[in-house]
């Protein structure tokens, strides 16, 4: 939790003219756009069994509760914020795991399945393609969204990593141990040109996660800082050419030192900032 504090202490310090905003409160109903209601209630009400706690990975407590809903209150005013100026990020989000009735590896409720219901309910748009390229599968993102053809879901990730039972994407790009740069950006411009090529978003939700930096303890993959950087420029360059919104999750991120996981989602903030700066002066 603590990459958290320091995140938004360096962006701050090195990108003083982002403006900050609280996490809004995410309600039953909203939740309700992509999860089960008895599930909701159970997270809720501290009805959870042990083992569904253990499965999440941390106990059960109203603090819990509270951040889950707010991490995904981010991610919704995220996208509403992208809608209207063009790119916003959450500070945390990419909650990728949180199945419809239960939530397992870190995550409780699904902020970018949400988040995607939500817009479209909303009526600010009608298509979403979620870009996932935490080092880990977007299972839960793609277990949701499966039958919704009104939204594509896009993961890359490690092909060993967890989870070890994959769920189907809309496209699914699987890489193999020690994946390096070169490689790593060959796969994604494929992957991003088979997701136009199928697709025609609206807005594009993307969990920016900073674990397929080789520094990452629980990566697996080999991608050097300027990989990370040309990871990320290579989607705000996808959202600059068809003109699309872009909403950011950070998402996983687990280095041998926090300062590097730190350095790699600021580093993914700044290049959204850049982003924006430059979508503002055409």
């Amino acid at each position: 939790m603590r990459k958290y504090s320091l995140l938004r202490e360096s962006v701050a310090a090195q990108l003083p003219r982002v403006s900050f905003e609280e996490a809004p409160h995410t309600t039953d109903g909203v939740l309700a756009l992509a999860h089960h209601p008895h599930y909701i209630h159970r997270v809720a009400s501290g009805a959870l069994t042990e083992s569904e706690q253990k499965k999440i990975g941390f106990p059960w407590s109203l603090e819990m509760v509270e951040r889950s809903r707010r991490s995904t209150g981010a991610t919704i005013a995220a996208c509403r914020a992208a809608i209207e100026e063009g790119v916003s990020v959450n500070l945390a989000g990419g909650t990728h795991h949180a199945h419809a009735d239960y939530g397992q590896g870190f995550c409780v409720f699904n902020d970018a399945a949400v988040a995607a219901r939500l817009m479209q309910a909303e009526r600010r748009v009608s298509r979403v393609a979620i870009i996932d390229l935490d080092v880990h599968q977007g299972d839960g993102t793609a277990s949701i969204l499966a039958r919704d053809e009104s939204v594509f879901t896009l993961s890359m990730h490690g092909e060993r990593n967890y989870p070890f039972t994959k769920a189907n994407s809309d496209l699914d790009i699987a890489l193999p141990d020690e994946t390096g740069d070169q490689e790593y950006m060959a796969q994604l411009d494929g992957a991003l040109n088979k997701l136009f090529e199928r697709f025609s978003p609206q807005l594009l939700i993307f969990l920016a996660g900073a674990d397929p930096y080789e520094g990452d303890r629980l990566g697996r993959l080999s991608l050097s800082m300027e990989g990370m950087a040309a990871r990320d420029a290579a989607v705000m360059q996808a959202a600059k050419q068809y003109q699309l919104p872009v909403a950011i999750a950070m998402a996983g991120g687990y280095g041998h030192t926090i300062e590097d996981t730190v350095a790699v989602h600021t580093q993914t903030i700044r290049i959204a900032y850049d982003h924006f700066q430059a979508r503002k002066s055409i």
